[in-house]
């Protein structure tokens, strides 16, 4: 079994020997670097090919946050998992949004950021339901708003099985409970995840969930 690529991005070089231990111990997990800030992350990822980066998002010359955008903009882009000390913080949705697979906090037992590793790793989101809800609602108010009609914009180019996907990706499922509760077969769950993708120009099921969220589409009928 191929291990899975780990980069780690931290300014904290106690945090960067915690993670590098509680993951070595995986013999999944290969823990190819580390970098103390987001400015040195392009050229190790050129030279370490990770699957996954861990990256903090406070750090004193280049941000988490620019070095995410930077790496998801790549055609060969790894994910990219957020470490962070708040459940709700803007720049933790900023990530999000600009293509980060998750988020997780620094004080999360070891077991749970090896879990989060291997997750991302095969293509699953590390965000649940009740997390966007937090964030969404610390980025509330006049921008939510203009998110909204954006959002409402994007989302009326799917046609209406994929919007029902959208919304189940929204609430956190994955493909086997969706095809389970859209009556398909997982594969095509795949094929209309794919489709919603690119469609939207989007590059994971967080932003998916995101749109979702931004548009309006998991409230309860009456809180619209």
């Amino acid at each position: 079994m191929t291990a899975i690529r780990v980069l780690l991005v931290d300014d904290d070089p106690l945090v960067r020997a915690g993670l590098s231990f509680m993951l070595g111990g995986a013999d999944d997990i290969e823990i190819v670097g580390e970098a103390a800030d987001g400015g040195e992350v392009e050229a190790l990822v050129d030279r370490t090919r990770p699957h996954v980066v861990l990256m903090d998002i406070r750090m004193p010359t280049v941000d988490g946050l620019t070095a995410t955008e930077s790496l998801r903009r790549r055609e060969d882009a790894p994910q990219v998992v957020v470490l962070t000390t708040f459940h709700a913080d803007e720049q933790v949705l900023r990530a999000l949004r600009a293509g980060a697979a998750g988020f997780v906090l620094k004080d999360t037992p070891p077991a749970e950021i090896v879990a989060a590793v291997r997750r991302v790793a095969a293509g699953d989101p590390v965000l649940s339901p009740t997390v966007t809800r937090q964030l969404m609602a610390h980025a509330a108010g006049t921008a939510a708003d203009t998110r909204r009609t954006r959002a409402r914009a994007r989302v009326a180019d799917l046609n209406d099985r994929e919007r029902e996907v959208a919304v189940a990706v929204g609430r956190g499922l994955a493909n086997a409970d969706i095809a389970t509760e859209l009556y398909m077969s997982v594969a095509t769950v795949k094929t209309h995840v794919s489709r919603i993708l690119a469609k939207l120009g989007l590059n994971n099921r967080v932003q998916i969930a995101l749109l979702a969220h931004d548009a309006g589409l998991l409230e309860e009928p009456g809180d619209r």
